[in-house]
């Protein structure tokens, strides 16, 4: 199984950040997807049908928690922490 790090650097996942509208506007990972998480239950569907799932919000604690609840929902992802992190990957 590849690592977060690799699985970015590849090209190969897909980044969903769960901040607010608000802060992934003033930054972001390039090509990620915003899905604040109090969103996660809207669009539990659609998460279900993207591959290579990595999670990041501000500090890893919201990505944290949404990263419980999918999994909880059957969808496999992977928790990376802050989006500041991720954006060293890339």
């Amino acid at each position: 199984m590849k690592t977060i790090e690799e699985l970015i650097s590849s090209g190969k996942a897909t980044v969903v950040d769960v901040r607010t509208r608000a802060e992934f506007m003033g930054g972001h990972v390039k090509d990620s997807i915003n899905i604040p998480l109090q969103e996660l239950p809207a669009r539990l569907e659609e998460l279900k049908e993207m591959e290579n799932i990595v999670l990041c919000c501000a500090s890893g604690n919201r990505s944290g928690q949404a990263s419980t609840y999918l999994k909880q929902h059957g969808v496999n992802c992977e928790n990376a922490g802050s989006w500041l992190d991720v954006n060293c990957y890339c």
